[in-house]
């Protein structure tokens, strides 16, 4: 539905903007300024209006009794809504026409300028064409006491253009990144092909790791904490001649986000399922995410040696999930392989290359070059080493690149087989050295103009996480939202700084994590860093409240020593499923007991007995179970509820019990209850906790 707004309907009509302000308000909607928006039918609503208005005008103005002027005529059907129809001396219908209104004939035009989420004032002053004394002015008028230099949100800029008749659009957000470097289009002429770089993906434990094992000949499974990969890898393979870039993703669903971040930078997704196991949650997942970044599809069937394969089986799985292979029909290739046996892979290889080659990919190796960061993280002996996968231009030692708020000219490269290389193409993994700090992982790299223009966009997207995580940050409670917080209830929370081995695990970690939170303890992770636990880790820990998740690294002794002095508690694993499952334990012990109703016994009132200054004490007889004195009790009369609350006297003869069992009499009475009689039942029961 489109949008309309005051001032321009006021302008179709030819009448003040306030004189509309004014109706719509008396139709019970709310406009706040000329530059409020009505929707359609709020639009016509108001046009049909004043138009009949002009009509009735013109034709039959409105008639006055000599008795009464207008002014009496409005004043007497002042209870009417404005637009109600009114009889007048000929009984012809007219509408009430506020006479007082001046009707203004000049509409001014309204300047709109676009604004980013905050803004400084001197800036804000700029675009609006006025000094920042007249802002700061304004500000001031509205209890805000800022400075030339200080930064005001979108909401708050808004209502002061609002003052000087301008109005704010939020400006489109842009990657500074793409802002500074851009996309240059490369001419047919200077693109040639390029290796395909193929991910693959699939369930945890159906042999991804294991077949390209037997692709490069190398063993990398074994090397992985319980045989599952933990990190992103890259390599190339020749094939015929022809290069093929493989990425290996994780196949642990808590991976997902590197997983997605696999698919995202490759032309061709290989899925190994296996043969005796079939589609399992994360190979949908896998699938989903291969379709998501629009790459092709080639089905891997593994562990066809194994007793139970039942391909068929594997293909109806496939299709339910919008797979349809080759010899059933459809255009999805599928490749029966053994990683173990090293059967099919040739054939696998060559299907990668024929796919490769209908999907024509091409690049420019004659320009800057830009990529994605693979994996990062912080070498004690190298600093921070980054895996990177060039995705156009040729790059170089010597050249300056910046990587999110890492920058630096490349020092060093080594190829995928450990070899120095000078210069990597299109396709090409490689690792870098030189990089000011370790950057995140997924994160674009591009080669600046200079090492100053790299330093410079660094800080920029530095600046930009600052405010960012400022904005975030939860401010203390006031007299304002303290009853807001109150009413949305007391959410706990488990703060976690979360420290790895590489970027891509800490990113991991923080998402399992944070998926465990629900609506009663909230996981809000502080801090992730590469590299061992520190001090100041340990510092952060300890003023917010935090544990410590170490994944693949350990604290230094002296850290030790401090966390051990601070009370910070450090878990460290290998292997997520364990980080996981502690935190769970830790969530259970956080969150507020549950409880659950036990009725422990039922006791019949016998006789009652009125004690003078004591109240009424019913002789009782326990039916079943047994009645406790600190227990709850409610006495029903006739099936229904007449009293609940706690007794404040249990006897046994004239000696106080704690508890009487089945079969024996008590003298019981009842807190702030008197009304007791014969034959009412008295049910105890007790709260028990049940474990989360």
């Amino acid at each position: 539905m489109s949008k309309v707004r005051v001032y321009e309907v006021a302008k179709q009509l030819d009448i003040s903007s306030k004189n509309i302000m004014d109706k719509l308000k008396e139709y019970g909607f709310e406009v706040h300024s000329h530059m409020s928006t009505l929707e359609d039918n709020e639009a016509a609503l108001i046009m049909n209006y004043y138009k009949e208005v002009n009509k009735q005008t013109e034709n039959k103005p409105q008639e006055v009794t000599p008795q009464e002027n207008p002014k009496k005529v409005v004043e007497k059907n002042s209870n009417k809504r404005h637009g109600d129809i009114i009889e007048t001396k000929n009984n012809t219908p007219q509408p009430i026409i506020e006479q007082t209104a001046p009707i203004e004939q000049e509409i001014k035009e309204v300047k709109i300028i676009q604004v980013a989420t905050s803004i400084a004032i001197k800036d804000l002053a700029q675009k609006l064409e006025v000094s920042s004394t007249e802002i700061i002015k304004r500000l001031m008028k509205k209890g805000r006491i800022v400075s030339i230099n200080q930064e005001i949100d979108f909401d708050l800029a808004a209502k002061v253009a609002e003052e000087f008749d301008v109005l704010i659009e939020a400006e489109e957000e842009r990657d500074l990144m793409e802002e500074v470097f851009g996309e240059v289009q490369d001419d047919e002429e200077q693109l040639v092909e390029k290796p395909p770089v193929v991910v693959v993906m699939g369930h945890v434990d159906h042999g991804k790791t294991s077949l390209l094992d037997a692709i490069r000949s190398t063993s990398v499974t074994a090397k992985e904490a319980g045989g599952i990969t933990q990190h992103i890898g890259a390599s190339s393979i020749s094939v015929n001649g022809k290069k093929i870039t493989f990425l290996d993703t994780p196949g642990h669903e808590a991976f997902t986000a590197m997983r997605m971040r696999g698919a995202q930078v490759t032309d061709i997704a290989i899925l190994v399922v296996a043969a005796d196991d079939g589609v399992m949650p994360q190979t949908i997942e896998a699938i989903n995410h291969a379709k998501a970044a629009n790459v092709q599809i080639i089905v891997a069937m593994n562990k066809m040696d194994k007793q139970g394969a039942n391909p068929d089986r594997v293909k109806q799985e496939l299709a339910d999930q919008g797979l349809l292979v080759e010899d059933w029909g459809g255009d999805i290739i599928c490749v029966p392989v053994s990683a173990i046996k090293r059967e099919g892979l040739d054939t696998l290889l060559e299907m990668v290359l024929l796919v490769a080659e209908m999907s024509d990919l091409k690049a420019n190796p004659n320009r800057k070059s830009r990529g994605t960061i693979i994996e990062a993280q912080l070498d004690k002996g190298r600093g921070p080493v980054a895996t990177v996968l060039i995705q156009s231009g040729t790059l170089k030692i010597g050249d300056p690149i910046v990587a999110g708020v890492a920058y630096g000219r490349i020092r060093a490269m080594v190829d995928d087989k450990g070899r120095a290389v000078k210069k990597a193409g299109p396709s090409t993994p490689v690792e870098i050295l030189g990089l000011s700090e370790v950057p995140t992982a997924g994160d674009m790299f591009y080669v600046s103009n200079s090492d100053k223009q790299a330093r410079q966009v660094a800080e920029k997207i530095k600046a930009q996480g600052r405010v960012q995580l400022i904005g975030q940050t939860p401010q203390k409670v006031s007299l304002d939202d303290l009853f807001t917080q109150i009413q949305e209830g007391k959410m706990k929370e488990l703060n976690i700084v979360i420290k790895a081995d590489v970027q891509g695990s800490v990113e991991a970690v923080r998402q399992s994590l944070e998926r465990l939170s629900n609506d009663e303890v909230r996981i809000r992770t502080l801090h992730g860093g590469v590299g061992t636990i520190t001090e100041s880790d340990v510092m952060l820990a300890s003023a917010s409240g935090a544990i410590i998740i170490g994944f693949n690294v350990r604290p230094e002794a002296a850290t030790k020593a401090i966390a051990d002095a601070e009370q910070v508690d450090i878990r460290l694993y290998r292997v997520i499923y364990n980080a996981i499952e502690d935190i769970k334990a830790a969530m259970k012990g956080m969150l507020d007991p549950e409880y659950v109703e036990k009725v422990i016994g039922h006791a019949l009132i016998r006789q009652t007995f009125k004690v003078s200054g004591v109240g009424t004490v019913g002789g009782a007889y326990v039916v079943d179970g047994k009645i406790v004195r600190n227990a709850g009790v409610r006495i029903i009369r006739d099936g229904i509820v007449v009293y609940e609350g706690h007794l404040t006297s249990l006897k046994r003869f004239k000696d106080d019990a704690k508890e009487v069992n089945t079969n024996y009499e008590c003298g019981v009475m009842f807190e702030r209850f008197n009304d007791l009689k014969e034959d009412d039942t008295v049910e105890a029961f007790v709260m028990q906790e049940i474990p989360r």
